[in-house]
């Protein structure tokens, strides 16, 4: 299994650092802390699931599925540093 999963380690990796920048984006709007933690559960458990069982179809796919994900992961991470931005120029005002 940990052969199968090898060539997603990159991802897995960046994917869960982009989780946290999205908790703490959804923690600094002042999104209900347990209604997040809840719905990060149930995705990161319908992702484990997918991961699971979709592992060896998707592992054909596996250049392409890397990167999609680190774009997707790139981009998000963009935008969190965007709208962060404002906060950041009124601190230091």
């Amino acid at each position: 299994m940990i052969e199968d999963l090898k060539p997603f380690l990159i991802l897995l990796v960046f994917g869960n650092i982009e989780n946290l920048i999205l908790a703490a984006q959804g923690v600094a709007a002042s999104v209900n802390p347990l209604g997040l933690a809840i719905l990060s559960l149930i995705a990161a458990s319908c992702w484990l699931m997918i991961g699971t069982f979709g592992t060896r179809i998707a592992i054909k796919y596996a250049k392409y599925i890397n990167f999609i994900g680190g774009l997707a992961i790139f981009i998000l991470g963009i935008q969190a540093m965007m709208e962060s931005l404002p906060g950041i120029l009124n601190f230091f005002h």
